[in-house]
């Protein structure tokens, strides 16, 4: 599941080829609000999203694997039992704390930055400095055409949903708690969810994280993400051959 201001194309450009092309049976879905060229919903909520994991988990022959980044790993955390899942991957989730605690830490260390994040939701879209939102979210070696690639096509997200993941998720989360395999991967380089953040994150699954060096949030499409895309394949062939 993708993550705020993004869709499914964000696993389109590496992520879907890399994993078929090791005998996976892949599936990236837009949540309602997120395809290309629909129109946005301001009052979809956490909820609403999981309920789009629900119906496309309906769809497959077998138990889905199931992969969130950022706002989709509170959402895979939330639809994960639901979907009768068999196992599921967070990347740089949102924190057990909420948004707001990792705001509050930006808001510290970097205000320029957590004031560029807001522009994207005043404006429905990257209209302010690239510069700085690529401080946030990429790595500095990433192509400067990859960079306005991504954030040209970035848009605003629910208005209702960011207000769900403000507050502290420790209520909302479903514990795996060794029922199924967990993996939880943090970017040594995220300016948003720093490393200590995604701690707290596997500790509610009872497992540890890993943290990626050289690479920022978005994982998927930063310059090395390879190594993301190796890690989750060394944990799928772990449990699934």
């Amino acid at each position: 599941m993708h993550g705020a201001y993004v869709g499914a194309w964000c696993w389109e450009r590496h992520f879907l080829d890399y994993f078929s092309a090791l005998g996976h049976d892949c599936h990236a879905i837009s949540l309602r609000g997120h395809a290309e060229g629909e129109v946005g919903d301001d009052l979809a909520s956490i909820d609403d999203f999981v309920a789009d994991v629900l119906i496309a988990a309906e769809s497959l022959d077998t138990p889905p694997v199931l992969i969130g980044h950022s706002m989709g790993a509170m959402v895979v955390q939330r639809a994960w039992r639901r979907a009768n899942a068999a196992g599921f991957s967070l990347l740089a989730p949102v924190p057990p704390q909420g948004l707001l605690a990792s705001s509050a830490m930006l808001a510290l260390n970097s205000p320029e930055i957590l004031n560029e994040i807001n522009g994207l939701q005043i404006n429905s879209g990257c209209h302010g400095s690239p510069a700085l939102l690529r401080q946030a979210i990429f790595s500095p070696t990433l192509a400067e055409a990859e960079v306005l690639a991504s954030l040209s096509r970035m848009r605003r997200e629910s208005q209702r949903a960011l207000i769900d993941l403000s507050w502290p998720q420790y209520f909302w989360i479903d514990k795996a708690d060794g029922r199924v395999p967990v993996q939880v991967l943090g970017a040594a380089d995220d300016l948003l969810f720093p490393p200590s953040l995604v701690e707290a994150a596997a500790a509610i699954h009872g497992v540890k994280a890993e943290i990626l060096p050289g690479i920022a949030h978005a994982m998927m499409l930063d310059t090395r993400w390879r190594d993301a895309a190796a890690s989750i394949g060394r944990w799928l062939k772990s449990f699934s051959g």
